[in-house]
This record gives C-alpha cells, sequence and structure tokens, in this order.
C-alpha cells in the first residue's frame, strides 16, 4: 500500500539584528529603516528556540539570518543543535561549507543565485557541487504578479527574471534537496495564506487552473507565510496533496501570537510523523 505523504509543520528561528523578532516581510528595505514593522521581539536568547525545537525534534528548522549583526546569535543557534537546522540569510559559495562547519544541517540560498537580479545556473551548479545537493536549500520566495509568482530577493526588496513555475523549480531541483518558498506579500501579516500557491490542482483537462507548488515542485517543499490557525496544517496538506509543509511566524504563541499555540503545532506532527525507531 503506498503511503501518501502529510504536511507537517517545520519552524524557523527569524534573527534581526542579533535577536529573535517577527517581522512582516513586505517592510523590509536597507535603504530606509524607518518602514521596518516588528510584530514581535524575544527576551529569549535565539538558542533557546533552537533547544526548544531540538527537545520536541523538530527537525527541518530554519534559521534566517535578517540582514547584517546576526552571525553570532546564528552561531549560536548552531551549536545548540549540531546538524538540526538549516541557515539561510547572506549564503554564498564562498561561506557555505563553514556554516556547515558551524553545524547548520543545510544551508538556504536565495541573493547569490542572482547577481544583478538575473539568474546565474553556473553559480547554482558551483555551490551544490562544492557542498553536495543534500545540504542545499534554495529559496524561492516571491512576490504575486498578477497570475504569476515572482522570485525576490535582497530580503524580498528586489524582483528578479525568475518565476515560480514547474519549469524553474524542476531545473533547480536537480541541484539542490528542499526548497523554502515565503511569500513575501503575506509574511507576516498573519491574515491567511496565499493558497493558489499552496495548492495542488487538479489534473489538466479536469480544471482550468494552473498547478502550483504540490504539483509543481519535485523535492520536499516548506511555505511561509500568512498562517494563523491550526487548521492551516489541515488546509495546506489538503491543497498540496501533502507535499509541502508549513512555517508559523507571527501568530504563533511563542512568537507573541495568540492565533496558534506551538504545543499544538507538536501535537499534529507526532500524529503525522510515523514514531522514531
Amino acid at each position: 500500500m503506498t503511503t501518501h505523504p502529510r504536511t507537517i509543520f517545520r519552524p524557523c528561528i527569524d534573527l534581526h539584528s542579533g535577536q529573535v523578532k517577527q517581522i512582516v516581510g513586505g517592510s523590509l528595505n536597507d535603504k530606509d529603516e524607518s518602514q521596518l514593522k516588528v510584530n514581535f521581539v524575544s527576551r529569549e536568547e535565539p538558542s533557546f528556540y533552537a533547544q526548544m525545537y531540538q527537545l520536541h525534534n523538530l527537525t527541518g528548522a530554519h534559521v534566517i539570518k535578517l540582514g547584517p549583526r546576526n552571525d553570532m546569535a546564528a552561531r549560536q543557534c548552531l551549536q545548540k543543535w549540531r546538524g538540526g537546522l538549516q541557515l539561510g540569510g547572506g549564503i554564498t559559495l564562498e561561506n557555505a561549507q563553514g556554516w556547515i562547519d558551524d553545524g547548520a544541517a543545510k544551508v538556504i540560498i536565495t541573493s547569490y543565485l542572482f547577481p544583478e537580479a538575473k539568474f546565474s545556473l553556473d553559480r547554482l551548479q558551483a555551490i551544490s557541487k562544492a557542498i553536495g545537493k543534500d545540504r542545499l536549500v534554495v529559496d524561492v520566495s516571491c512576490r504575486r504578479r498578477g497570475s504569476e509568482w515572482i522570485v525576490t530577493m535582497d530580503k524580498w526588496q528586489t524582483m528578479t527574471d525568475m518565476k515560480v513555475d514547474k519549469e524553474s523549480l524542476t531545473m533547480l531541483a536537480e541541484h539542490c534537496s528542499e526548497f523554502l518558498v515565503h511569500a513575501a506579500d503575506v509574511e507576516g501579516l498573519c491574515k491567511g495564506i496565499d493558497e493558489d500557491l499552496v495548492k495542488a490542482a487538479l489534473p489538466i483537462g479536469l480544471t482550468g487552473l494552473d498547478l502550483a507548488l504540490g504539483e509543481w515542485s519535485p523535492i520536499p517543499t516548506t511555505y511561509a507565510g500568512g498562517a494563523n490557525a491550526l487548521s492551516d496544517l489541515k488546509l495546506v496538506n489538503e491543497l498540496s496533496g501533502g507535499r509541502v509543509d508549513l512555517t508559523y511566524g507571527s501568530a504563533l504563541d511563542i512568537f507573541g501570537g495568540t492565533m496558534v499555540k506551538f504545543d499544538d503545532c507538536v501535537a499534529w506532527n507526532n500524529a503525522a510523523l510515523p514514531p522514531s525507531s
């Protein structure tokens, strides 16, 4: 009997100026910090969250460095749970192996792949060869433009020349082991996920809809942006056929939210995943 995948909760640690914060994604702007909208600033050390995720065996959690002055905090997280966390933010060919040596299970890359906002296959192939595709996650975080989603870079500030579609994801998947997708237009707003981006449509011919992440991506994919209820885990599971995992941010109680309890997300995973041997 075929075992179908099931969506699981994948947690995050977003670092800004060395602190764990929840930020409205679209408000990040290097040129004008006054535009920054912060939903939550933690009183806890970043490593507190790494230890908590390890306690509950929440593998695949990602640590994202949003700008400068985050390296020390990131290393503290990685040292707290060596081999259990993914690390993104400012990853390049030159520093990727160093972060893995520091304890990252995988590194997450976006901006380096888009010099002058144009995709470079040579750069992707080089970093994949250097560290191995099993250690590489490509972040195809995007903004919606009409009926399309366009990959963004530089903390979601700059539009690139790549669409998020079946062709691009199939090509990228040849050189990495996972995708991370922040829906930047809804990131941090707690107003609901981008269902069109997540969903796996019925086969062409039965509907006139384009396919989305659940069908486009041939490798494990985690979606982040707008989730505001525990039921979003069930929704993403249904929309993607269990092929896409989900991250919560500002809605989660461990980040000051009131909509979703961390313990409930852990319980969902415990019910979804087979017991470890």
